[in-house]
């Protein structure tokens, strides 16, 4: 019998396996985060409490700006389509939040019927009431990009007191709840007044773009990384409860006791930040604690339980790393249809269309012709090559090398350019592969990248078994 028990202890000991990284997170924020929210009420102080649809949500990506700078034409644009909702046009439009979705059908679910709706994660944003529920809506739309993220359209940022004055409800609030929430914000201003490049233009949408179209990969990364922090500061957030509770008195005084305390929050957290080692930036903000604070009902307060803090600390130091070693392999595992598809996107960053993003500029230039293009300016280079001495049809990487240097190119450059003309890795040149090196100093110095392997089309032909 004793044995039995034995066996049945270690066996609960065995670290717990998971599915997946979002599955793990959902079991260690219930099991050991929770608890500790709870017992100390951090949900009044700080976010509330997570449930599974915050961890199964899309990507969100949340639009801010001023009025009219094109926040919903952007939304447009990356779905090539109108949305249930859309408003646009040069005046003030769009006066609430959109939340854009994926749908079976196209339709729209009112604000108060969203935050009640248990499979979405907008819950919590009852807490702002009915003034910004009415002004909140999610919009389905049967489109592929929404399969992969969501976005998040908002109102134009009003100046000053307006916000609060013109709008009805804390705006600041809502915005500061959803970009707690997303993986991206994207800032849209005016762009009359700048001065750039349409090539340093395009640059930059092919970079955003790729940044948005990796998001859903990233995601349970970007998951984990939120629920550490969460962690630290439910920790943290325990530590100054605790130690305000053991310093009111146990009947007469509260009051001013009270107000002491929270006048000196700042001393509380020095004492705090030396006794448990904290890092100051661990703190929550010391006024917007003040504030919370001075209208709380500490009898709500308990002392601290080590019991707690110690479950979070083994969490964070065994089931997060463990959770952490998953998601290379989670990574890995995910294949290119998981990448955002559909809309402006198979537009922008289709590679296989001539019209994509430096198609046949630069290292790309003659891909998918028949002709080597090096052979184009073969007969200049076989002329340089015929000056270098060869022996048996090669030449030495110092006589090579006689010839690169005049194009003042840094060596490190030059360096990565003979690594890919010498393509049968001799430690020499033949005529071929002086051409292709003499070409790809031409490509750097007409500002193009160079490749980190050398394309197909670039291979010479002679060099095709290689």
């Amino acid at each position: 019998m004793l044995r039995w028990l034995n066996n049945d202890t270690s066996r609960k000991k065995e670290p717990e396996v998971y599915e997946n990284v979002l599955e793990g997170l959902k079991r260690v924020y219930k099991a050991k985060i929770l608890p500790l929210e709870e017992h100390y009420n951090f949900h009044d102080f700080h976010s509330p409490r997570l449930d599974d649809p915050d961890f199964d949500a899309k990507p969100m990506i949340l639009l801010v700006g001023q009025y009219s700078t094109g926040k919903t034409t952007f939304i447009r644009y990356l779905l090539e389509r109108d949305f249930p909702g859309i408003r646009i046009g040069p005046e003030p439009t769009t006066d609430g939040f959109i939340a854009v979705m994926v749908g079976d059908q196209d339709g729209t679910i009112p604000g108060n019927a969203l935050v009640v709706d248990p499979k979405r994660q907008f819950r919590p944003l009852s807490k702002f009431g009915n003034a910004f529920l009415n002004r909140f809506q999610c919009s389905l739309v049967e489109s592929a990009v929404l399969k992969g993220i969501s976005i998040v359209d908002t109102p134009g940022i009003l100046s000053g007191e307006k916000q609060r004055v013109d709008r009805g409800y804390d705006f600041a609030g809502v915005l500061e709840w959803f970009a707690e929430r997303v993986d991206r914000i994207i800032l849209l201003f005016d762009a009359h007044k700048l001065d750039i490049s349409d090539e340093l233009f395009e640059a930059e949408e092919q970079d955003l773009f790729a940044d948005l179209q990796s998001l859903p990969r990233n995601s349970a990364l970007r998951k984990l990384n939120d629920l550490i922090k969460r962690a630290r500061l439910a920790k943290v957030h325990a530590y100054i409860v605790s130690a305000l509770h053991d310093q009111m008195p146990s009947m007469f005084g509260k009051e001013g006791k009270k107000k002491e305390l929270v006048k000196n929050l700042d001393k509380v957290y020095e004492k705090l930040q030396l006794e448990h080692q904290i890092s100051l930036g661990d703190f929550p903000d010391i006024e917007h604690m003040r504030e919370v604070l001075g209208r709380y009902d500490w009898n709500k307060f308990h002392s601290l339980k080590i019991r707690l803090i110690e479950s979070v600390d083994k969490m964070l130091a065994e089931e997060i790393a463990r959770l952490m070693q998953m998601i290379p392999t989670e990574e890995a595992m995910v294949n290119k249809d998981h990448l955002v598809r559909g809309g402006a996107f198979d537009g922008i960053v289709d590679k296989r269309s001539p019209f994509g993003f430096k198609r046949g500029e630069g290292v790309d230039a003659g891909a998918g012709e028949k002709e080597w293009i090096v052979a184009k300016d073969r007969y200049k280079y076989d002329a340089m090559f015929d000056t270098l001495n060869p022996i048996d049809g090669k030449i030495t990487g110092n006589a090579a090398k006689q010839e690169m240097v005049k194009s003042k190119l840094p060596n490190t450059v030059l360096g990565k350019i003979w690594k890919l003309a010498d393509v049968d890795r001799d430690g020499m040149l033949d005529a071929d592969e002086f051409a292709l090196a003499m070409h790809l100093i031409n490509i750097k110095l007409d500002g193009h990248d160079l490749p980190a392997e050398l394309p197909e089309h670039l291979i010479p032909p002679s060099k095709a078994a290689f």
